[in-house]
Formats: structure tokens, sequence, C-alpha cells
């Protein structure tokens, strides 16, 4: 009886955005019953500024589930979504904060899933943070929502070791939105069931993520070679990890997409930032240690392994990047 009670009687409303949130709404559209999906607003991307429909609007269309894009969560939201008497409401990756007013709307409450061990990396960029930190492990949370930033009384956790020192954003953000899935569909089934009591948050633990920017991505050349691949590994495609080149007069922005750790030596007469060619690599010297770059995009241009860009701009050796 309680797994039919489940799926069938507890109406509930997803609130998302990005294919993180995607992951986690198809994983409860097949075990529990999504009556509607609230997501953002269209919005322009791209050079010719086309309005796109975020992911989490698109899987609902093609599942046919109603959707809202309200773009303030105000009194009017705050009646629509009452009319659908709804029971649950889950969060995942939806961009808003969610009024207080709106959290008490369903009797079992708001679930939030987030992407790191909470309350460590609270914030809009858990996953980028925990590589640009070098963390050895990270995870996912499922918590109450409140109307404080990932602050919520915790329900569950699940632990993602990163054994492989090398992972990208891209590749952690699959692997815990596959984790955060199964998690989510694991404890609401015990949420529902009334056999999870929270936990509250550690507050002397707590430490944030932001709002990450363009200039973030800005290469400090005199940082150690770890700390400057940790941070390409950490934010491509967004912002993009970038430095300086200045060629022809023209300043202009190299994204470094791809590199790794050079074991060998710099040249004693390497500058900091200078770009040189060791043993048919292309190379930086950096603070400690040498980079080496394998993926590289110039402004405009298309994305060139490092052996296709050197054809095309061999006078960037010597080159010091800023």
């Amino acid at each position: 009886m309680a797994a039919q009670t489940t799926k069938n009687n507890v109406k509930i409303v997803f609130f998302g955005t990005s294919d993180f949130a995607v992951v986690q709404l198809e994983a409860l559209a097949k075990h529990f019953n999504v009556i509607a999906v609230v997501t953002t607003q269209d919005m322009p991307v791209g050079r010719k500024q086309i309005l796109a429909s975020p992911p989490v609007k698109m899987f609902a269309g093609k599942n046919k589930i109603p959707v809202f894009q309200p773009e303030k969560l105000d009194s009017n939201f705050k009646i629509q979504v009452s009319e659908l008497k709804p029971d649950l409401f889950i969060v995942a990756a939806y961009g808003k904060m969610i009024p207080n007013e709106i959290l008490g709307i369903p009797r079992l409450g708001a679930l939030n899933v987030h992407p790191s061990l909470l309350p460590q990396w609270r914030g809009p960029a858990p996953i980028q943070y925990a590589i640009l930190n070098g963390d050895d492990k990270t995870g996912v949370t499922v918590m109450l929502v409140d109307e404080q930033m990932d602050h919520g009384s915790i329900l569950s956790q699940a632990t993602y070791h990163i054994s492989n020192n090398k992972i990208t954003y891209s590749e952690l953000h699959d692997e815990l939105a596959k984790l955060g899935a199964k998690l989510l569909v694991k404890t609401l089934s015990k949420w529902i069931d009334g056999k999870i009591k929270p936990i509250s948050q550690d507050e002397s633990k707590a430490t944030y993520s932001k709002l990450l920017r363009k200039e973030d991505g800005r290469i400090d050349w005199h940082e150690t070679a770890e700390k400057i691949n940790r941070k390409i590994r950490a934010l491509n495609p967004w912002p993009g990890a970038f430095a300086v080149w200045k060629r022809k007069q023209n300043m202009l922005r190299l994204y470094i997409e791809r590199a790794e750790i050079f074991d060998e030596k710099s040249p004693d007469s390497a500058r900091t930032g200078e770009v040189f060619l060791k043993n048919n690599a292309l190379c930086v010297k950096t603070g400690n240690g040498i980079l080496q770059l394998l993926q590289l995009q110039l402004e405009g241009k298309k994305s060139l392994d490092a052996k296709t860009f050197l054809n095309g701009y061999a006078n960037i050796i010597g080159s010091v990047l800023q």
C-alpha cells in the first residue's frame, strides 16, 4: 500500500532549470506523480540571441507535464500553484530563491537536491568549487528547503570520491546528477512514509561557492601549474579559463580548454607565462611547474588541438601570456 500511495496519490511540483535538474526530474517522473514543472523563462542565447527554452521545459514538454515559467514568484504565482493542491515540492538547480509563503503550500514540505556534501559548498557553483579547491570527495545532499540559501536540514547524503585528479566539470556534473537522482528516489519514499528525521546543518563548517562570472576565468600564471589546471578543468565550458595574448598589437583572449601538468623543467631563461616548445609539447611556465596546453580556442575562432593551433599560430612561441 505504501508504494501505491507514493506513486499515485502524492502530487509533486518540480522546480528546476538546468541539465542537472533534468536528470532528477526524469527519475522522479518514472517513480512518482509529477503534476507540474516550474522553471525559469526562455532566454536569448548565442550571437544571434535566439530564444531558447530551459532543459527542464524541453523534457516536460516531451513528457506532457504542464509547465509554469513565472517571472516572479509573487502572489499570482502562489494562487496558481495552490490551485494544483500539491503535496510536495522538489527543487533541483532552479536558480531562484523560493519565498516562505510558497514553500509553505505543500503538506510534505519542499525538498532540494544539491550537488555537494552540505554544509560544504553552499551556493550556485558547488561542482566547480570542488574541483577548484582540489577536494578528494564531494557528493549530493537531499535537504529541506527554507528561505536561506542551501541552509535547510539534511535528510540524506551520498558521497562521491574524486579518485580521478583529471576530472572535468562536465564529467563530475554528470556523475553527481546520476547519484543525486538515485538518492532522491530512495529518500523520497522514506520521507513520504515518515521514516526520516531531518538533521540540522553544522553552521561552523559551512563554506560557500559564488556565482561565476566571465572574469573569474582569467588565469594568473604566477599560480602553480596544479592550481591553474584545476581552474581549466573546473571552468570549462563556462566561463572558460583564459589568458590574454598580445598578437600584432591586438589583445586577444586565448581560452585554454584542456591542459595537463608537464613533468620536465622549463628553460632557465623562460619567464612566468612564457610559451615555449619542449619535446614537441606546447608549454607555459607557471609560478611553480610547467603546464602543457592540449586544446585551445582563440576568441572568435574554432577550438583546436595544440598541434593544429601551432600550424596556424606558430608566433605564439616566445610570447608571454597575461
